[in-house]
């Protein structure tokens, strides 16, 4: 899977999910089912971390600046926005490219992230394990703090 697709998925995964999350919103001002908030606002927030890990591990392969990161990441805290925001990038060609196995001696790495990014793309069973295994922790530790704005 390359960078661009992988992206491409999870933006778009992103965006479905704020579908459930204001489905269920509008269902429990309409009907008073507040599961349907707790359903969609818990599906959407693993897939949110998903996406924000993805944008970090796809700016640090692809080289991104720090602020585009940050823009990708902020982008689904809008709803919908991760989709233009991965349009815009692959137009930019930003999501060109395999993924970044070995060193490049032109380019050398500019930061520790970048070999320790290749390292893992070398070994993507590794990769989806680590990925996996942080993004349950962060999702329990945020279901342990309690929903965004209280009880």
């Amino acid at each position: 899977m390359t960078p661009r697709l992988l992206f491409r998925v999870v933006a778009i995964a992103e965006a479905v999910t704020w579908t459930l999350l204001i489905a269920g919103l509008i269902l429990r001002a309409t009907t008073g089912w507040a599961l349907g908030v707790t359903i969609g606002g818990g599906i959407h927030g693993f897939v949110f971390l998903a996406y924000a890990g993805v944008a970090l591990l796809v700016g640090i392969d692809r080289r991104w600046q720090p602020g585009l990161v940050v823009l990708a990441v902020a982008s689904a805290i809008v709803p919908y926005a991760t989709v233009p925001v991965d349009l815009a990038l692959d137009r930019r060609g930003k999501l060109d490219g395999a993924w970044r196995r070995e060193p490049d001696p032109a380019s050398p790495d500019r930061t520790p992230l970048d070999a320790l990014v290749r390292w893992f793309v070398r070994r993507p069973a590794v990769l989806i394990a680590v990925f996996a295994v942080l993004l349950v922790a962060i999702f329990a530790t945020l279901l342990a703090l309690g929903p965004p704005g209280g009880r």
